[in-house]
């Protein structure tokens, strides 16, 4: 379903002229096609919406440190372009769950689990993970997991 999403995007794209969103399409298409290749190569079949959705999350922080690098050397234009490519890549996640939300869910995932200690975290980010897919930031989750856990 997101390959179709994609797909229709970078048609419309075409279409209508927009330079950074057919090449920022494009960039997400050749790396979903390198991950499938990644995956047959381990005897798996092509990646599901769930394994696309983590795909553009780490699309999406290695242009956030991108963003940071081009800032601290002086090069706003092209710290601005990966964020146009950032928002781009945004628009095919599903809404981000906020705060509240995310502390929340975590704590549902710790009871549903029945984690007691940090020893415990594994089966918690996996049950997050399963159920929150491309709603919200794992690496901010796992330090607030951490903690719910030593505290």
């Amino acid at each position: 379903m997101l390959r179709d999403q994609i797909n229709n995007a970078v048609k419309d794209a075409m279409k209508s002229g927009e330079k950074l969103k057919l090449s920022t399409l494009r960039l997400v298409n050749a790396a979903i096609k390198n991950a499938d290749i990644e995956a047959r190569g381990g005897s798996k079949g092509p990646l599901d919406d769930a394994a696309l959705l983590g795909l553009f999350q780490k699309m999406i922080k290695q242009r956030q440190e991108s963003v940071e690098l081009y800032e601290k050397g002086g090069r706003p234009e092209l710290a601005a372009n990966e964020r146009g490519e950032i928002e781009i890549i945004q628009g095919f996640l599903p809404k981000q769950m906020s705060d509240a939300e995310v502390q929340a869910a975590i704590k549902a995932a710790i009871a549903e689990s029945g984690a007691a200690s940090v020893k415990d975290m594994g089966k918690v980010i996996a049950a997050l993970r399963a159920k929150y897919a491309g709603q919200m930031d794992f690496g901010k989750a796992s330090g607030l997991v951490k903690a719910a856990l030593s505290g």
